[in-house]
């Protein structure tokens, strides 16, 4: 099994201190976040994307070109890249300079994307949301894979033997395709025979797991060999420690603290306890068995090789946030490893490898 950590870059006070870093704290401590995990031996990190509060993730490829610059090993991730809200010859230039710098280590996740405040700032409907990024993927990928290209589509100007420098690295990129509960999102990785991430986050493992079933199905009618599929899956809550008594003491704060986000927003939590939230939910809190556990009867409904845990330090010191990865690696990764098998993973291109690399 492959391990990712992500961050959405939200920019809230802590949850159990009340301090508000400033925003260029807060991007220092998610590049410092993604330090640590390859120090840890994780394999990918994750930056989201949005528009609107109560993030500060507006520019992935920036951050990732910063953690490429500080790292070597670890795969970098968007999480995920809204290609309904980009031009997809301005995102290939960034992204393709990206894949440069990090010496062939990108990879992204792309999706629609959520909420209202971007779709008014990009100028986007949900209406055309869809086809914005299906349209948008189908341009992103001729310009990845072809030194020259000639394209129409609706929503931005035909290109007529158009050069997009620089030419990327990786040949092509790998892309995953992020959903939370869109076929749409499902059937587009299927068309184009791509790995599929599942949300799931916000709602219990049902709805989660008939996507990833209808995936496979249409996987399959596109004529791709099912044994060639490859899902990720997220997780709601991470806090891993040597007790359950010690991670749910630990994780209540922070649960707390967004029940009462919720709630200022008017929002009917789906799991109204933090007893039933570690209970029905995707969230790994507990000891390392009943972690393993976890991820174990999930990965039966989803058939999943690739997990995502929180990179953001959730109201723990840094201290607290680097023991609960550190435990995680020592006993809960090397049990998964035994279980479930990895999926393929990309190498680092000859040409990308840096002096210390082997």
């Amino acid at each position: 099994m492959k391990y990712l950590l992500i961050t959405l870059i939200t920019h809230l006070p802590d949850p159990v201190t009340g301090e508000l870093l400033s925003p260029a704290e807060r991007l220092r401590e998610v590049v410092a976040n993604a330090e640590l995990g390859e120090e840890l031996g994780f394999d990918g990190y994750g930056v989201g994307e949005r528009h609107e509060r109560p993030f500060i993730s507006s520019s992935p490829p920036v951050v990732l070109s910063h953690i490429a610059a500080r790292t070597e090993r670890i795969r970098l991730f968007t999480a995920v890249t809204t290609l309904s809200l980009l031009d997809p010859v301005r995102a290939f230039e960034d992204y393709s300079t990206l894949d440069n710098l990090s010496g062939g280590r990108l990879e992204l996740i792309i999706g629609k994307g959520n909420g209202s405040a971007q779709r008014e700032l990009f100028r986007v409907t949900p209406d055309d949301q869809w086809e914005r990024n299906a349209e948008g993927y189908e341009l992103f990928r001729s310009l990845w894979r072809e030194s020259k290209v000639t394209w129409s589509g609706r929503y931005r100007p035909p290109l007529r033997d158009a050069e997009v420098l620089p030419r990327p690295l990786q040949q092509p990129i790998r892309v995953w395709h992020g959903s939370a509960t869109s076929r749409e999102s499902v059937d587009l990785a299927a068309k184009w025979g791509d790995p599929l991430f599942s949300a799931n986050v916000t709602n219990p493992i049902d709805p989660y797991a008939e996507l990833i079933r209808y995936y496979r199905e249409r996987w399959a009618a596109y004529g791709h060999d099912p044994a060639d599929a490859v899902v990720g899956a997220g997780t709601a809550g991470f806090h891993v420690a040597k007790t359950s008594q010690e991670a749910l003491e630990t994780y209540r704060p922070l649960f707390e603290s967004r029940l009462a986000v919720q709630a200022s927003l008017g929002m009917e939590p789906v799991f109204p306890t933090l007893e039933d939230f570690v209970e029905r939910s995707s969230a790994l809190i507990g000891s390392p068995e009943q972690v393993i556990d976890k991820v174990s009867r999930y990965h039966e409904r989803f058939g999943h090789t690739v997990v995502h845990l929180s990179a953001d330090r959730d109201g723990l010191t840094l201290e607290r946030h680097r023991e609960r990865l550190e435990l995680f690696q020592s006993a809960v990764a090397p049990v998964l490893d035994k279980e479930i098998p990895d999926p393929p993973w990309p190498s680092i291109p000859d040409s990308g490898r840096g002096k210390h690399e082997g």
